[in-house]
């Protein structure tokens, strides 16, 4: 047997090494080391940057990827523009409310000043979102970079991909699970709830024309009140939080908000109800570092979801559009 050691052990490296430096879609850590040393370190300082200035893009940082990578691929298909045959994701309902797209110009601006054409957009997202997720007082997580562009638009299909605020927990469970991410990873996902605001398109049919009765009566006032219409403008900044208590910083409260019956969205308050997830909800009410144990490998596995191959991809020179050779 010990004749055979050396010789499964070297088949081993290789095809560790095969595997590594593929180039189909294949990702890893610190990619830009030698073509762009310091293209983490231009994206941190832009995401610091921005913060300081706009408290908000932060959360903007995690939902964009989100928004990106739950739809076929981690390949920046949401920043496209509605172009030369391309219809934008921007347009779907199911983006309603997605802000701070400019911002992403700002951090490639500073890249391509650094490395021309190196850093594709998609790494963009996924690094201005764990650089985030720290802005927000959350877990520093291992990212890898790596990944292209892509050369057109998913618009016709976020529908099939993205689970809408009103869907069952059945079905937005299946939604993650299509990705990898499973009932645990989901419940600490949705903990970005946490931050930032939803739209009120999004909440009035908890309020209108009957207040929905598993909200908190109080909370229900405080929504009303945010939220005056029945048919709110999509173009109006209508917004509520879900936390109130800490409304910036990336915590549990959410889970102790939810278990209150103060969740903002419907599937919001039925990962409570829900014998599936009401487990995870009470753990993570619980341990703050427990959910952002689970936030942090949820979001890294999401992160990594069916990379582009650069035969298939591109590093896009302007964000918003395909590149035209």
């Amino acid at each position: 047997m010990a004749t055979h050691k050396p010789l499964s052990h070297l088949c081993f490296i290789f095809l560790f090494f095969l595997h590594f430096f593929s180039g189909n879609g294949e990702i890893r850590l610190n990619y830009y080391s030698q073509s762009c040393p310091n293209a983490e370190e231009i994206v941190k300082q832009q995401v610091i940057s921005l913060y300081n200035e706009h408290g908000n893009t932060a959360v903007s940082w995690i939902r964009t990827l989100f928004h990106d990578c739950m739809v076929k691929s981690c390949d920046a298909s949401i920043l496209l523009e509605t172009i030369h045959g391309i219809q934008s994701e921007k347009t779907s309902s199911r983006n309603v409310g997605m802000r701070n797209f400019k911002y992403i110009n700002k951090i490639k601006d500073a890249l391509e000043a650094s490395c021309p054409m190196t850093v594709s957009c998609a790494d963009i997202i996924a690094l201005a979102a764990r650089d985030g997720v720290v802005m927000l007082g959350g877990p520093r997580i291992d990212m890898k970079t790596g990944r292209k562009d892509s050369k057109g638009s998913h618009a016709a299909e976020i529908d099939s991909f993205i689970p809408n605020h009103n869907d069952t927990t059945l079905f937005v469970l299946s939604r993650f699970q299509s990705v990898g991410i499973d009932v645990e990873g989901t419940v600490a996902l949705l903990g970005a709830h946490s931050v930032g605001r939803v739209h009120c398109l999004n909440i009035v049919d908890r309020l209108y024309p009957t207040v929905d009765p598993t909200l908190d009566p109080s909370y229900a006032e405080y929504l009303k009140r945010r939220c005056p219409h029945q048919q709110p403008d999509p173009n109006a900044v209508e917004y509520a939080r879900n936390d109130l208590q800490t409304p910036m910083i990336l915590d549990n409260m959410y889970y102790r908000n939810i278990m209150n019956n103060k969740g903002l969205l419907v599937v919001d308050q039925q990962l409570v109800s829900n014998p599936a997830t009401s487990p995870f909800v009470e753990k993570m009410a619980a341990d703050n570092s427990y959910f952002h144990d689970q936030f942090s490998k949820a979001l890294l596995t999401l992160s990594e979801n069916n990379p582009v191959s650069e035969e298939e991809g591109e590093v896009r020179r302007d964000c918003r559009f395909v590149n035209h050779n």
